[in-house]
């Protein structure tokens, strides 16, 4: 089985992140969308002037940064603002993820995960992925480590829970399980089963001597050229 892309997703206090820190321990190209979702609406970005220009100043903390609590309580009961924050930020966010998909493909990663916590909910990245990852825990045990992580109500979480895709319907969409539902060292263990087999992946290897090969043709030109006009 070979791979490039691995796209990465689960479910609120499914244990993703402690899952993504496994990954990185091994040296695994992590590519995190929440972190380049906070960098895009950064003051002075493009996306930040559309979201004030639509959502008002309200929305701003006193240094003028967007308050993503502010705003997150606004889409979270709203689902046609939620759509149209995602339409502001989802373009900046690829941009910026392509970006770095690049600089890994050139460096020569076997694979690069996509870290991606609405993957199957937005479904329009899965095809460019050779693989998906769901890290999975049954939905007692999320609802369980959900209240006692947010402190949260049995109402709220299971308001939060709801407004997800269930980890159930992902499970189905995924083609590779870890199962986070049990002992912490279990779910280490299925994490470096899963990375050996994608380590040995060649998927890829021909279009990446291919760019190799551009880029230092490129550079013998250039350094012809320069010898050219020196002398």
């Amino acid at each position: 089985s070979t791979m490039f892309l691995v796209g990465l997703s689960g479910g609120i206090a499914s244990g993703k992140s402690t899952v993504v820190a496994v990954l990185r321990e091994l040296g695994c190209a992590v590519i995190d969308a929440d972190v380049i979702a906070r960098e895009v609406v950064q003051p002075h970005f493009k996306a930040y002037r559309q979201i004030v220009h639509y959502f008002g100043t309200e929305i701003l903390l006193e240094n003028g940064e967007i308050n993503r609590e502010a705003l997150g309580n606004i889409i979270f009961s709203h689902p046609e603002k939620r759509q149209l924050l995602n339409s502001i930020t989802h373009p900046e966010i690829q941009k910026e993820m392509l970006k770095q998909i690049l600089k890994h493909f050139v460096l020569g990663c076997r694979y690069v995960i996509l870290d991606i916590p609405l993957l199957f909910e937005t479904n329009r990245l899965t095809k460019f992925m050779k693989y998906t990852v769901l890290v999975y825990c049954d939905p007692p045990t999320q609802l369980s480590r959900l209240r006692k992580r947010n402190g949260l109500s049995q109402a709220e979480a299971e308001a939060h829970i709801a407004s997800q895709l269930p980890l159930d319907e992902k499970r189905k969409l995924a083609t590779h399980i870890i199962d986070n539902s049990g002992e912490w060292e279990s779910t280490r263990r299925q994490v470096l089963r899963l990375h050996a087999r994608l380590e040995g992946s060649l998927d890829f290897l021909w279009a990446r001597l291919a760019v190799g090969t551009v880029v230092v043709g490129l550079g013998g030109l250039v350094y012809l050229l320069l010898r050219h006009f020196i002398s």
